[in-house]
């Protein structure tokens, strides 16, 4: 509405500029007429000559009565000039306005529809039906999924829509909440079960947990197919230091995978990184952690913890680590730490003790 508003104007703007000069004929009837002023000042003038004695009174009297005809004449001719300026005149000048005010829109709109865009006044309407193609905030969508989920903590689908997304937000931890409610509320199957052992795995920086390891397993035995169980199987296999059974378990998956599966690459590259004389290094595979970056993380852990310190939950990791490492030693050492670190933390406690007994490190109780 505001943009015709404008155009209106516009249009308004350049009547006038067309209908101004026709306006013009009042302003000159006001001015005075070159020839009637010099008569008026050559009265004036005799007058003044008269009072010195320049002129005498009957000479005064010729010349002012000669000045005067003149002047005559001169007003005379003026009227008859502006009457010539009457009907007819005011007949061109309606005409004139007439063509102005009706000319000027019409050419000024046929020149706005041939060479304008007088459809963008309609692209509003036309965007407002269109979906929209950019794709909502995340952090809006999550925070919306997790109202809805509040409020039904039972949509077990719900669940599962949201713990993949935590994962690629990095929040890892909500993730394996999120998926562990999902096999609850939704019941066990081999995809559920192997995305749930894969986030704590994630959660446990690499290390396949006893947990972990369980929940790929009960997967493996409901579809004896699932790659990703059978994939962390072999990992949990070489991360214990059974190399014969992981490179087995990789053939073995290989074997049964199509040679256009996307996990075949990373596949063959974990045979490749083991010496299997027969597989070739992927090309293009996402790179793994071998034993040496597992141990460099695992003492980074460590010592941040005992230098900072931590949450229980960062030393429980510390602790199923170095069990999946078989270094026991080391987790009977980290769970005396951690339980003097978290002397006053009571919950702390119940978590260090919890782990100790999962990992049957009950000989390292105080």
């Amino acid at each position: 509405m505001v943009i015709w508003i404008i155009l209106l104007a516009m249009t308004a703007a350049a009547v006038m500029v067309v209908l101004w000069p026709l306006s013009r004929h009042a302003a000159a009837r006001g001015q005075a007429d070159p020839d009637i002023q010099f008569y008026r000042e050559q009265i004036a003038e005799i007058e003044r000559d008269q009072e010195r004695g320049a002129l005498l009174p009957g000479e005064a009297e010729a010349a002012k009565a000669e000045a005067g005809r003149r002047l005559l004449r001169a007003t005379g001719t003026q009227d008859e000039g502006f009457a010539a300026l009457g009907e007819p005149a005011l007949r061109r000048r309606r005409a004139v306005s007439a063509l102005a005010l009706s000319v000027v829109p019409i050419l000024a709109i046929a020149l706005y529809g041939a060479y304008g865009s007088p459809h963008i006044f309609d692209r509003p309407a036309m965007m407002a039906s269109r979906p929209q193609a950019a794709a909502p905030d995340l952090d809006v969508a999550v925070t919306q999924i997790e109202t809805h989920l509040a409020q039904n903590p039972q949509d077990g689908r719900g669940w599962e829509v949201l713990a993949p997304v935590y994962l690629r937000m990095g929040r890892v931890d909500d993730a394996v909440k999120a998926y562990g409610n999902a096999l609850r509320i939704l019941g066990e199957n081999a995809d559920r079960l192997s995305n749930y052992g894969e986030a704590m795995v994630l959660a446990g920086n690499g290390l396949i947990s006893s947990e972990a390891q369980a929940a790929f397993e009960k997967a493996v035995a409901l579809d004896k197919a699932a790659p990703k169980a059978r994939f962390y199987l072999a990992k949990a296999a070489e991360q214990d230091g059974r190399t014969d059974k992981a490179k087995a378990a990789y053939e073995e998956l290989l074997a049964v995978s199509p040679a256009d599966a996307p996990w075949t690459p990373l596949v063959k590259e974990q045979l490749a990184r083991l010496g299997a004389p027969q597989a070739a290094p992927a090309q293009g595979g996402e790179p793994q952690m071998g034993p040496e970056d597992i141990l460099r993380m695992v003492s980074g852990l460590a010592e941040r913890l005992e230098s900072q310190g931590g949450s229980a939950e960062e030393w429980a990791r510390l602790m199923r680590s170095y069990a999946v490492l078989g270094q026991r030693d080391k987790a009977e050492a980290a769970a005396r730490r951690a339980r003097q670190a978290l002397a006053k933390d009571d919950a702390g406690l119940k978590t260090i003790e919890t782990m100790a007994r999962e990992l049957k490190l009950t000989d390292a109780a105080q």
